[in-house]
C-alpha cells in the first residue's frame, strides 16, 4: 500500500476510535438510568436484584452475573434483549431508549468483548 493511502485509511478510521470513549461514557449513563436497578453488581450484604440474581442462578459462577463485567455479550444480543425483553425484563420502546442511546449502551456493554 502506498504511504498516502495508508495515511488516508488511518484518517478514515480515526473519528470512530476517538468517538468510542465518548459513546461508552454515554452508554454508562444509559445503563445507570435504565439498567442499573436490576443489573447492578452485587456485593456482600447487598439485597438481591432481579436481573443480576437471575443471571447468578443461570450461570452458577461460570460467567459474571453483572452485565458490566461480561465479555461475551454481542451487539445483536443486547439490541434484541433491550427491544424485546426476556422473562421479567420488559421490552424498551424507542421512545424510552432511543436508537442512539441503544448504540451507546451497546458500546458500553461490549467494551470488554474479545472482538474489540
Amino acid at each position: 500500500m502506498r504511504p498516502w493511502r495508508a495515511a488516508l485509511a488511518a484518517l478514515a478510521f480515526a473519528p470512530a476510535v476517538v468517538a468510542q470513549p465518548a459513546l461508552q461514557t454515554r452508554g454508562k449513563a444509559v445503563f445507570d438510568h435504565w439498567c442499573y436497578a436490576c443489573h447492578k453488581r452485587l456485593h456482600t450484604g447487598d439485597l438481591p436484584v432481579a436481573g443480576t440474581s437471575s443471571l447468578q442462578r443461570k450461570y452458577h459462577g461460570t460467567k459474571p452475573a453483572a452485565l458490566e463485567d461480561r465479555s461475551d455479550l454481542s451487539a445483536a444480543q443486547i439490541r434484541y434483549l433491550v427491544r424485546h425483553g426476556i422473562k421479567s425484563m420488559p421490552a424498551s420502546r424507542k421512545t424510552e431508549i432511543s436508537d442512539a442511546d441503544l448504540a451507546a449502551l451497546v458500546a458500553y456493554l461490549t467494551r470488554n468483548a474479545s472482538e474489540h
